[in-house]
């Protein structure tokens, strides 16, 4: 085991380095920061100054390599436009988005995973087939639509939810959280639903192809005539061994989940890293759109890292090799 998650944390950092050279090299091409900053009437001579400051004047390698050294001490830089460590930006928003995730993917598993299972146990009733059209209405319906009708039907059309916003908060372990308020609960609820919705359907998708390969095998059909409960050969037996294909894709989307709340936070006005980071594209602000990618990407390779070492606890079969 030992070996495995040192391979396995060589990998990570191998990834990170690949995605740094990307990230930084791309970014270096998305528009001039400069000409943002400095007035339009300002001079040849100003407009070189700021880019010195700035350090944008070296050749690119060079940027690359002070990036790389800066980042190996937790430094991304300062905002062109806030004038604040990047990395500062979005830790005080990262609470916003997580929680917001948080609720999203709470939202997915308890109504993906039994709905999954009762489809995939009885995959010829009426009401499995509903499931399923729901399913697919939710993996083939955009994103920004969704959230634009339930703001529509719940905000504006019944005024029961707000459309925007975060509501009240309240500090929990150094950081500002809005789901322990009630104010807040409802401003969370139509951004996690929206959230929510492809990662549910395709969480309930595979729960329910696992669970019909796995009620073809012998082992359950043995418990089934030793006498054993419905609910317990179906979530005891049957469903642990139907979860390691649905665990693989789902701590991927998770890391989808965070990556992409950026339409979510900017459609709902949630004052998270993705309203940030949309921002910040608009002004061309190098340093905290970097800092967001390379956060993001060390998310998706840690929560890949996660799941390898959670399938030996869910089947020790699984051979490390």
């Amino acid at each position: 085991m030992f070996k495995y998650i040192t391979k396995r944390l060589y990998q990570m950092i191998l990834v990170l380095f690949v995605v740094s050279i990307i990230v930084f090299f791309v970014m270096s091409f998305t528009g001039d920061p400069v000409l943002m900053m400095v007035t339009p009437d300002a001079t040849q001579a100003q407009i070189d100054r700021a880019r010195t400051e700035l350090g944008l004047d070296k050749p690119l390698i060079t940027q690359y390599f002070i990036f790389v050294k800066n980042i190996l001490r937790g430094d991304f830089g300062k905002s062109y436009v806030f004038k604040q460590s990047a990395i500062k930006l979005i830790i005080e928003r990262m609470p916003a988005t997580l929680e917001l995730v948080f609720v999203s993917v709470l939202l997915s598993i308890i109504v993906a995973i039994p709905l999954g299972v009762f489809a995939g146990a009885f995959p010829n009733k009426r009401s499995s087939k509903t499931i399923m059209l729901g399913s697919l209405l939710g993996i083939s319906l955009p994103n920004f639509w969704v959230g634009m009708m339930l703001i529509f039907v719940f905000a504006v059309h019944f005024r029961v939810m707000p459309s925007s916003g975060r509501g009240e908060v309240v500090n929990f372990l150094g950081m500002r959280i809005s789901i322990f308020t009630a104010d807040g609960f409802k401003h969370i609820i139509l951004p996690a639903v929206m959230l929510s919705i492809q990662s549910l359907a395709i969480l309930l998708r595979l729960t329910r192809a696992g669970m019909m390969e796995v009620m073809k095998q012998d082992y359950i059909k043995f418990a089934r005539s030793k006498g054993v409960l419905q609910n317990s050969l179906l979530f005891q037996h049957a469903l642990k061994n139907a979860l390691i294909p649905v665990i693989t894709v789902f701590g991927i989307q998770i890391g989808k989940i965070i990556a992409f709340a950026t339409v979510t936070e900017t459609i709902f006005s949630w004052p998270g890293m993705g309203k940030l980071l949309i921002d910040s594209i608009n002004r061309s602000d190098r340093p905290v759109m970097v800092a967001y990618l390379m956060i993001v990407a060390f998310i998706f390779v840690l929560l890949n890292f996660i799941v390898d070492i959670v399938y030996t606890s869910i089947d020790p079969r699984i051979d490390l090799r």
